[in-house]
């Protein structure tokens, strides 16, 4: 089990790391802005954070007001 873990890791370490990197960024985004597109801050964190990599997707595309 451990072997075939270890041949997907190469692949899997990216991944997280984007994950993570998207995570940070859109929490960072929404805590300092006031205004979204659609919804209000608390529902844009509790999706962020429970829709793991496509919340930070949706947030970008749908929450985000243009600057």
């Amino acid at each position: 089990m451990f072997e075939e873990i270890k041949t997907y890791l190469p692949l899997l370490i990216p991944l997280i790391i984007l994950q993570f990197a998207l995570l940070a960024y859109t929490l960072l985004h929404i805590l300092n802005h006031d205004t979204y597109k659609r919804g209000t801050r608390v529902l844009w964190i509790v999706i962020v954070l429970c829709v793991n990599f496509i919340g930070p997707i949706l947030y970008l595309i749908l929450g985000k007001e243009e600057e």
